[in-house]
């Protein structure tokens, strides 16, 4: 492998230590707990992000599949003289 690939690794690698080294912190250190009202707004947020990911997805799909993606072309008779 060449440094470029090697280096973009590392640098994922240390940012996901990072964020899990965040996370526990966030986790353990002492503090009021979240309310019933914050995890309700968390579990939306979450769920209606997958929603619209998983939809985009689906219409990315779709429109691929029916040939929307594709660039148009003209026929020779199309055009005006």
């Amino acid at each position: 492998m060449r440094a470029g690939p090697i280096a973009i690794i590392v640098a994922l690698l240390l940012i996901l230590a990072g964020a899990v080294v965040f996370a526990y912190q966030g986790m353990t250190l002492p503090g009021d707990p979240m309310p019933r009202e914050g995890w309700i707004a968390l579990t939306l947020g979450v769920v209606f992000s997958l929603i619209v990911g998983i939809g985009l997805m689906v219409l990315l799909f779709y429109s691929s599949r029916k040939g929307y993606d594709e660039p148009s072309q003209f026929r020779a008779d199309d055009h005006p003289d």
